[in-house]
């Protein structure tokens, strides 16, 4: 058992002793020296809903090399994350459709490993087929197009079977029900809560169907609000000086404009995904004015980093949509302030050494970020003077959880229910409602510590941050209350 004393709810800033009863033996991570059990003077840390990413890539199955479901969720956990959604990029890709034997797909024999036949059955099935228990909740997405390919949507009655059916919205084609039914009652653990080829805008050529799909399933579409076919930076000045052939803003307003007369014709919900330019979060304001059913995210490093930060950090800060201009972080920094980002994620995107060595031309898309979000984003948003530290974890742990269908867990509601009137209240996790429920971060927001990747549990370092000085760290992790991740006391 764990008590924690004095410490303070996010969001009311009440005083409490928090019990954790039990730490899950299965699942525990801890730092070296950190405490798990005892008590503890909690006056430095605050107790608040879990974060939840809406957007992260863990390369499994396909590319283990880079990361792992084991890896990837180790991480979270460490970055005070309580639930994750896998965008569907993996190899092969989560579309639904079933791997035959006489396939030559990457990744393919991977799945034939542990006898399942597509990726979602095995993102799903993942820790009763590894006989394990991971240590962060994770949700799926399914690619929008057949293979990521972009050149056939995918098929709802191959991907129906992985949805939560007690969650969704009414399934009303005919062929998606026929196929929900023959699973009633089989409620997955890691449903399906998103459409996406993260990576690639939705084309053209199958938009229409893939929104008829979605409003069909009551999923949203979750968009990468961006298409170009050349460039490896943002088109500008540091372009220039580099001589490396940018990527336009517009590329990203091309696809935002697009998708908004998409919604305002449909009603269906569509997502926009790590938008990064100042002209993009002026039309995601003006639709929302409107009413039009869009929300969007954007990502630490667009509120951390602009273009000008290539010349430092090189492959290390090149991602996709690539960093913009200092203006447009500038007003990326606004669009938070004012409201029109509804979240953030982390687009956390591993790879290995060897391939981010390879320059700016030749190295893939993307860094890591589970581990240090939250500090560089209360460095650059509540220091900065931008939010206050509750509305960051409003962007953090609640919008996130509502995107992916869930309730956060509301830590005054369970003091009201569960604890009785004192001078100093207790919130016991043993004695409330439904404690499989209850998933918490405990942070400190006076922690002072320095990103140092090389100790990140992830297996990526591609990170630009390493050895940023921040300000505020996630110290423990609960999920159903119970201790899945420490470093309380760690020295």
């Amino acid at each position: 058992m764990l008590t924690i004393h004095h410490i303070a709810v996010w969001d009311t800033g009440e005083r409490i002793d928090l019990i954790v009863p039990e730490t899950d033996t299965k699942r525990l991570l801890a730092e070296a020296d950190a405490v798990v059990s005892g008590d503890i003077d909690g006056s430095s840390l605050i107790v608040a809903p879990g974060l939840a990413d809406p957007h992260v890539h863990f390369r499994d199955p396909g590319q283990r090399a880079k990361e792992t479901m084991v890896s990837g969720c180790e991480a979270a956990a460490a970055g005070g994350y309580t639930r994750v959604l896998i965008m569907p990029n993996t190899l092969p890709a989560a579309d639904g459709r079933d791997i035959e034997v006489q396939d030559v797909v990457d990744g393919g024999e991977e799945l034939k490993e542990v006898g399942v036949d597509n990726t979602l059955d095995y993102l799903q099935r993942y820790e009763q087929l590894h006989h394990i228990q991971l240590p962060v909740r994770y949700d799926l997405s399914v690619c929008a197009s057949l293979g990521r390919a972009g050149k056939r949507p995918t098929r709802p009655a191959d991907y129906a079977r992985f949805m939560d059916h007690t969650g969704q919205s009414s399934v009303d084609n005919h062929a998606i029900a026929k196929t929900a039914a023959n699973v009633a009652g089989a409620v997955s653990q890691h449903p399906l809560r998103g459409i996406t080829d993260d990576g690639s805008a939705i084309t053209d050529t199958i938009l229409d169907e893939v929104l008829a799909d979605a409003k069909a399933t009551g999923l949203p579409v979750l968009e990468h609000c961006e298409h170009h076919d050349t460039g490896a930076i943002n088109d500008g000045a540091v372009s220039r000086k580099l001589g490396i052939a940018g990527i336009p803003a517009e590329t990203e307003l091309t696809i935002v404009n697009r998708d908004i007369e998409a919604a305002r014709r449909t009603g269906v919900h569509i997502h926009f995904q790590h938008v990064s330019t100042a002209g993009a979060f002026d039309a995601v304001r003006r639709a929302k004015a409107e009413g039009l059913p869009i929300t969007c995210e954007t990502a630490p490093h667009y509120l951390a980093l602009c273009d000008e930060d290539i010349l430092k950090y090189g492959a290390m800060a090149k991602m996709n949509p690539p960093l913009r201009s200092e203006a447009d972080r500038r007003a990326t920094v606004a669009a938070i302030a004012d409201g029109t980002v509804d979240m953030i994620a982390t687009d956390h995107a591993p790879h290995t050494a060897q391939e981010k060595a390879a320059g700016l031309a030749g190295a893939p898309n993307g860094i890591i970020g589970l581990e240090c979000a939250y500090g560089v984003c209360r460095k650059v948003l509540v220091e900065g003077g931008a939010i206050s530290d509750e509305r960051l974890i409003e962007l953090m742990a609640l919008a996130p959880e509502r995107l992916m269908g869930h309730t956060p867990t509301d830590v005054a509601m369970l003091l009201n229910t569960s604890s009785k009137c004192a001078t100093k209240r207790v919130l016991d996790l043993s004695r409330v409602e439904h404690p499989e429920t209850v998933d918490l971060t405990l942070i400190d927001t006076r922690h002072q510590w320095t990103v140092d990747s090389s100790r990140f549990h992830s297996k990526g370092r591609n990170t630009p941050f390493d050895g940023w000085k921040l300000t505020g760290r996630p110290m423990a992790t609960i999920i159903g209350s119970k201790l899945v991740f420490s470093r309380l006391g760690a020295q």
